[in-house]
């Protein structure tokens, strides 16, 4: 290995920040981020030097000697490429790697990502990264269908954006894996290891069984349910993350091994996004426990919710919230009245209703033949059964006789007898016509579902046995291939899942019929082809009504959506008065759709097994109907304390995320046509290129090409290259050093658009949604994945063509170009960084000297971001190189006097900034000091022990976000444009 250069004495004062050049085993490296550790600092860097380019490492300062070179050192020369090229590549590079500053609420880079940008999901990404907040901790609780997920990509962008996104673990239902990881990859150009079943496997056989796997990838999607599993949480306890994100997080309370993840996680990242549509499961205790994954001290010691505090770390709206309602118009057509379709039971159904009715609903004085626990309940397990299908029914009595066993007690016997006589009856009603069955296949025609059709229906049940048979005679019916009608449930494989859900939104897709269970009804996006939806059994809960509806009545819906239950009448009266039960949660949930736009609130449950459990024991007691579901303004009277902090926060009371001047990117315009609103960090669009594949398409000629030529074959150590700029694509075929950073993506996508081969790259917006519409709505396309992705601004070509421009540059040196200037300009930039080595703060300036020889009379000018000092130098327009040599020891001397100019004025920026932030550091400390003395006085309470060293770690946490140390970098000297090979 190779040993460490001799350093100087002063080299260990210098600091090591972002955006430092430091030499490290005689190789150099770009640090990109710094954190603190036991055996000093842990320093975070990207290779510069040939051997190590394209290669990421982490040195500990107590282990390897770490020597930052000295900016006011820096030697000065002139670049002699054409049109600077040089330069404005190792410039735009530079700026792409310095971060936008931590307390910075600007979007820079999510605004111009391939979605609508609308802006209450601006204003969510803003509330995200509120200065106020010392670190993002945010509960996304917008209901149902406004782009939750979008939302989350946003925010992810912009941390990456600002360096606190290397790490970022996605934990997600297992059904969704795949939707996840295609949401992040098109639309963000974030690229995920999905680790479902298969990809686990593949990590086994390349991992040792000793070794972490999250150390593998810096960025994954996973599920809870393999999460779960003991060896992962202990990996987990082990690992650091700069972001994690937990979808459907209602699912995370409780005394449950997902609770347990979750505690696991929240200390263990900066960032922490929780998403759900239902955060409130109706238990007080179970809502402060979200908000204490998020902040310890936004709930009392003794367990209150802070609502000051909830307002900052919830997000809460809904379909008709102002914000919400002017923007989606068009692309959220209005939903369809419910439609109910009563049809007559058969014989053989009634049959079943009297006997289910007379012996185990309401058996009167002789009581339920249920010799088990909750005598109560198990009959209506059996009704619910019934009114799904026969063979539902049937199903649940063979598996009750069968926990019977074959040694009896009397009650076990009587049990076993009525058991008999039902199933029986069940037998019976499945050999007849099916009167509900009949009625799907009549509603399913009417729509139009057939073998040449486009139209397609969603068909939910809750029973796998129901699933299964409505396949069976659906298909046979309506006389359906093999591959047009698809049963979705949880006993399939979490790759069988994600298979059957992607496949229905592509217009290639064969299915006609999706019928699933309740697995379906959280997260899946079924939209996009389909506007029909049937409810062929009502779940005895709003919430799960609510959920199962907002897979089709969602923002990007087109078409009018339809909602349709099929109902049996019976002839028994007590089932005719159940019947008017689910009709009714039908109607409450669709009047809450209007008004309360959330339909937990109607009985004050917040949990589908809660709402479930409710009114089977109303219905077991006989209760009015108009007691069980009560009407929204009764629901409203008796809100709880959480469900009314939620109703405030979506009547618009949450916390004020003003647009700032941000630009929204309207469907078909060019992204590089945009001019947005720029951060006092690094631009996002320098202007040093006319549009991002410019600046690729340039590194590509200096590194790999002849300068002049477009294209070059890659077996000359050159990289092929083609444009079709009329149809807005370039395409490349990527180098094995490309190849690995996009390795992590489905073998899928890598083989169907064979990426290896040819990465096909859509340059404008236009272009980038035409193909993934494309992907999704033609009928002739078979994948999801669109054939050419878009270049946003956070691709990782641009990041890998970056890299190769920063190694243009010798060590420790710096550029030098004529331009339109008035003088000799030296262009700088100062960062203020943080205890743990991430920005705070950044200042463009430029040092003029219209006296070279005079270089301590410079002139300083300080700018509002990049592009401004880059126009200010002359460099936002075309250049051209008139061949200067070398510059003179009078420019060279410039360097020393610039940086010290510059940390002058970082020293009063860092002042400014110190203040501002120590006094957020102080507030919240002097907050965490009042929960601790409170918390003091209340040792009795259960768990407190854990929750004051939650406290302890997050004061310390705090303490680091106080401003430490700046840095001043000289990036380019720029002089007054003169004669060709004239001395500058």
């Amino acid at each position: 290995m190779t040993q460490n250069s001799p350093v100087d004495s002063n080299a260990a004062k210098r600091p090591v920040a972002p955006g430092s050049i430091v030499v490290v085993r005689d190789m150099e490296w770009l640090v990109t981020a710094v954190e603190p550790s036991a055996a000093g600092q842990l320093v975070h860097v990207q290779g510069l030097s040939e051997l190590v380019r394209d290669t990421t490492a982490s040195f500990y300062s107590g282990l390897d000697r770490i020597e930052p070179l000295e900016p006011a050192e820096a030697r000065v020369v002139a670049d002699d490429s054409p049109g600077y090229r040089r330069a404005k590549l190792w410039l735009e590079a530079t700026l792409r790697k310095t971060p936008v500053p931590l307390g910075s609420d600007a979007l820079t880079v999510s605004t111009q990502m391939l979605t609508d940008s609308l802006g209450y999901q601006r204003a969510a990404v803003r509330q995200a990264l509120s200065p106020e907040m010392l670190r993002p901790r945010i509960l996304l609780a917008d209901a149902v269908g406004l782009g939750k997920t979008i939302e989350i990509g946003m925010i992810l962008s912009e941390l990456v954006r600002r360096g606190r996104g290397e790490r970022i673990l996605i934990v997600t239902p297992r059904h969704v894996l795949e939707q996840m990881q295609h949401e992040m990859w098109t639309r963000f150009a974030l690229p995920f290891v999905r680790l479902d079943s298969v990809g686990i496997q593949r990590v086994r056989q390349q991992l040792p069984a000793t070794r972490n796997p999250f150390s593998m990838f810096k960025r994954a999607i996973i599920s809870i349910d393999t999460l779960k599993q003991e060896k992962y949480r202990s990996h987990l306890a082990k690992q650091r993350w700069d972001a994690v994100v937990i979808d459907e997080s209602h699912n995370i309370t409780g005394k449950t091994l997902n609770n347990r993840l979750a505690k696991t996680l929240a200390p263990n990242t900066e960032a922490l996004i929780l998403a759900s549509a239902t955060p409130h499961n109706g238990k007080a205790e179970s809502f402060a426990e979200l908000i204490r994954l998020l902040e310890p001290t936004a709930v009392t010691p003794e367990g209150e919710i802070i609502e000051e505090e909830a307002r900052r770390l919830i997000i809460r709206r809904h379909r008709y919230s102002p914000e919400v309602a002017r923007e989606v118009g068009a692309d959220w057509a209005e939903r369809l009245k419910p439609q109910h379709l009563l049809v007559p039971a058969s014989p053989a159904e009634n049959a079943v209703a009297e006997e289910l009715a007379s012996v185990w609903l309401y058996p009167g004085e002789t009581g339920s033949p249920y010799s088990g626990e909750n005598s109560g309940l198990f009959p209506w397990t059996l009704a619910k059964a019934f009114l799904s299908s026969p063979v539902a029914l049937l199903e649940t009595v063979v598996e009750r006789r069968k926990r019977l066993g074959e040694t009896l007690s009397h009650e076990q016997r009587r049990e076993r007898a009525a058991l008999d006589r039902l199933e029986s009856l069940a037998e019976r009603a499945l050999a007849e016509p099916s009167a509900k069955l009949a009625e799907l296949l009549r509603y399913l025609k009417q729509i139009k579902i057939g073998r040449t059709s486009p139209e397609r229906v969603v068909v939910f049940s809750e029973r796998v046995a129901t699933l299964k048979w409505l396949r069976e005679r659906v298909q046979t019916e309506l006389k359906l291939k093999d591959g047009q009608v698809a049963v979705l449930h949880g006993g399939l494989s979490d790759v069988e899942q994600q298979e059957i859900v992607e496949s229905f939104k592509q217009q290639s897709s064969e299915i006609r019929v999706l019928i699933t269970g309740d697995v379906a009804s959280e997260g899946v996006n079924l939209h996009s082809q389909c506007h029909e939806l049937v409810h062929f059994d009502i779940p005895w809960s709003l919430i799960r009504i609510q959920q199962r509806n907002g897979r089709i009545d969602r923002y990007g819906q087109r078409h009018r959506p339809q909602i349709t239950t099929v109902l049996l009448k019976l002839s028994n009266e007590h089932f005719s008065g159940d019947l008017r039960v689910f009709k009714r949660l039908v109607k409450r949930e669709h009047e809450s759709h209007k008004a309360l736009r959330d339909a937990a609130w109607l009985l004050g449950k917040h949990s589908v097994a809660a709402e479930e459990d409710a009114i089977m024991r109303e219905l077991a007691r006989g209760t009015d109907v108009e007691d069980i579901v009560p009407t929204i303004d009764e629901s409203i009277a008796s809100q709880d304390s959480v469900a009314g902090l939620l109703a405030r926060l979506a009547a618009g009371g949450g916390a004020v995320a003003h647009e700032t001047g941000a630009t929204r990117v309207e469907p078909g315009e060019d992204a590089e046509t945009l001019t947005l609103p720029l951060d006092g960090g690094a631009a996002a669009e320098t202007g040093l290129f006319g549009a991002r594949v410019d600046f690729l398409r340039e590194a590509l000629i200096e590194v790999y090409a002849d300068p002049g030529t477009r294209a070059q074959s890659d077996g000359g150590g050159g990289v092929s290259w083609t444009e079709q700029l009329a149809h807005g694509t370039v395409s490349l075929a990527p180098r094995p050093d490309l190849m690995q950073r996009l390795s992590v993506l489905p073998q899928s996508y890598l083989s169907e658009r064979r990426v290896r081969e040819k990465l096909q790259l859509a340059v404008t917006e236009r272009r980038a949604r035409a193909v993934l519409l494309e992907a999704i709505h033609n009928p002739a396309e078979h994948s999801l994945w669109p054939e050419a992705h878009f270049l946003g601004p956070l691709h990782p070509v641009l990041d890998w063509a970056a890299d190769r421009a920063l190694g243009r540059l010798g060590r420790n040196e710096v550029f030098s170009v004529q331009a339109d200037v008035d003088a000799v300009t030296v262009l700088l930039v100062g960062t203020l960084t943080d205890g743990r080595g991430r920005t705070v703060a950044a200042s463009f300036m430029t040092v003029e000297y219209h006296d070279p020889d005079a270089s301590t009379y410079g002139m300083i000018q300080v700018y509002e971001n990049a592009r401004a000092a880059l126009a200010a130098c002359g460099l936002d327009g075309p250049l051209v190189n008139r061949g200067t040599t070398a510059p003179s020891p009078a420019i060279q001397r410039l360097i020393a006097p610039a940086v010290h100019s510059a940390g002058q004025h970082m020293g009063v920026l860092a002042r400014a900034a110190a203040d501002d932030v120590n006094a957020r550091v102080s507030e919240w400390s002097a907050r965490v000091d009042a929960w601790q003395d409170t918390a003091a006085t209340l040792t009795q309470l259960h768990g407190l022990r854990s929750r004051r060293v939650t406290v302890a770690e997050e004061q310390e946490l705090a303490e680091s976000m106080r401003p430490r140390q700046t840095l001043v970098r000289p990036l380019l000297v720029v002089v007054p444009a003169g004669p060709a090979g004239e001395e500058i």
